[in-house]
C-alpha cells in the first residue's frame, strides 16, 4: 500500500507535542495507532515501524513524548544521545547493575555525567507517567480529529513505550494495546480500565521485565480482559529493534510483527 508521512505537532494541556504521522495515501478511512518510542525518544527506528504499519493500512501517530516545553530542556536530544551512548557502551547483562553503572558513570566528564543524571532522574527515578498519559491521550484525540481515521484506535510501544502503551490502554481510550517488553502499570489495578484486548511480547532473557508477567496475567484474568502473551526463548530486551544489533533477534522480531498484524486485524479492522 502506498503511504505518505509528515512531521506534525498537536496540542495537549498548555503545551504542544511534536510527532511523526504516517498514513495510507488514499481517500479511505483507516484505524489509528499511537506508536510509542523507546526510552531514548522518537528515532529513525520508530519512524520506520510507523511506516511499516501505515503500509498495512493504519494511520500511525508516533509522538515524541519528550518534546513538550515542560520536558524538552532536561530531555534534550543531546542529553538523550549522551545517555543512550553511555547505556549502549555497557554489556547487555550489566545495564541494570547499579554498582557497575555508577562505576562507568564516574569515568565520564562532569557535563556528560550531568546529562546522564538528568535523563536518569526523570525517566528512571521519578518518571511522570500521568504527564505522558496526558500527552498520549491528546494524541488519541488528534487521531480522532482526522478525516482518514475510522472509529477504532490501538497502541503499541517498545520498552519505555511498551509500559506507556498499556498505561494509555488503562484510560479506556484505545481498543487494542500492544506491549513490547514494557513495565506493568502501577498500581496493577489500573488494568480494570482497559477497553479492548491486550498483547504482551517479551524476550525470554529479559528477566527484570519478565518478573512482572504473572502479575499482569492475573490482573487481566481477574478483570476479564482478552489477552495474548508470548515470551520468545533466547531473545533479550529490545529484541525487535534492528538498529541495535546487540539486542536484535530477527526470528523473534519477525514472528512478533506477524502476531501484531493479526492482533490489530482482529481488534481494529
Amino acid at each position: 500500500m502506498k503511504t505518505n508521512s509528515k512531521d506534525i505537532t498537536y496540542t495537549t494541556n498548555n503545551d504542544t507535542i511534536g510527532a511523526y504521522l504516517a498514513f495510507p495515501d488514499d481517500s479511505d478511512k483507516h484505524p489509528g495507532v499511537i506508536l510509542i518510542h523507546e526510552i531514548f525518544g522518537l528515532d529513525a527506528h520508530t519512524r520506520k515501524v510507523a511506516d511499516r504499519l501505515a503500509a498495512e493500512g493504519y494511520v500511525v501517530l508516533a509522538p515524541h513524548l519528550f518534546s513538550s516545553k515542560k520536558l524538552s530542556g532536561s530531555l534534550s536530544e543531546q542529553n538523550i544521545a549522551t545517555a543512550m551512548k553511555f547505556m549502549m557502551s555497557m554489556p547487555v547483562d550489566k545495564q541494570r547493575d547499579e554498582q557497575y553503572r555508577a562505576a562507568e558513570l564516574s569515568k565520564l566528564s562532569g557535563e556528560q555525567q550531568k546529562a546522564v543524571s538528568e535523563v536518569n532522574q526523570i525517566l528512571f527515578m521519578n518518571r511522570p507517567i500521568d504527564l505522558f498519559v496526558e500527552y498520549m491521550s491528546s494524541g488519541v484525540d488528534y487521531l480522532h480529529s482526522l478525516e482518514n481515521v475510522s472509529e477504532k484506535i490501538g497502541s503499541a510501544g517498545f520498552c519505555f513505550g511498551g509500559g506507556m502503551s498499556i498505561n494509555l490502554g488503562c484510560t479506556g481510550k484505545t481498543n487494542a494495546s500492544v506491549i513490547f517488553y514494557g513495565e506493568n502499570p502501577s498500581p496493577i489495578e489500573k488494568i480494570k480500565g482497559v477497553n479492548g484486548a491486550v498483547m504482551g511480547l517479551y524476550g525470554g532473557e529479559d528477566h527484570r521485565i519478565n518478573s512482572g508477567i504473572s502479575e499482569l496475567v492475573k490482573a487481566l484474568v481477574d478483570y476479564k480482559k482478552p489477552f495474548t502473551i508470548k515470551v520468545f526463548p533466547g531473545a533479550y530486551h529490545a529484541f525487535f529493534n534492528d538498529s541495535r544489533q546487540q539486542h536484535y533477534n530477527k526470528a523473534a522480531a519477525d514472528e512478533a510483527w506477524e502476531m501484531l498484524l493479526r492482533f490489530y486485524d482482529a481488534n481494529l479492522k
